[in-house]
């Protein structure tokens, strides 16, 4: 399995940990005002992560490149930190909300980086330099 595979889809464990911990805790506590939370992390986090791992996986030759990694870098960065401020504004703390803002961002980067992954080309590309050769 290539190694940003690996990478996506243990970010989507943990993510999937973090997800039904806070699940459990508000079914415990029957408070559900970080519901939205739960479902971004779950969802952003676990399912999406998840199928980005299987995209490269079935796609080797698009998990070898540097852009696959930035990739990674970018999303997984940016709904680690959406997660926690986004279940802080839900408790309450409102100065986080600029920070949701930013990482919200961050994370349609990285779907934006996905998807320029998707529609490009199987074949590696070739500097100019080699085409004049």
């Amino acid at each position: 399995m290539p190694k940003v595979s690996n990478l996506f889809f243990k970010a989507a464990i943990l993510f999937l940990i973090v997800g039904i911990g806070i699940g459990i805790h508000m079914s415990i506590s029957h408070n559900h005002n970080v519901i939205g939370a739960h479902a971004h992390i779950n969802l952003l986090g676990w399912v999406t992560s998840a199928l980005f791992g299987g995209y490269y996986a079935l796609n080797p030759a698009k998990a070898e490149r540097r852009l696959a990694f930035i990739h990674f870098g970018v999303y997984t960065t940016g709904v680690a930190i959406m997660a926690v401020s986004l279940y802080l504004l839900l408790q309450g703390v409102t100065a986080v909300e600029p920070l949701v803002a930013v990482s919200s961002l961050v994370v349609f980067a990285g779907v934006l980086i996905f998807a320029w992954t998707v529609f490009s080309s199987n074949t590696p590309a070739v500097s100019r330099k080699a085409r004049l050769a």
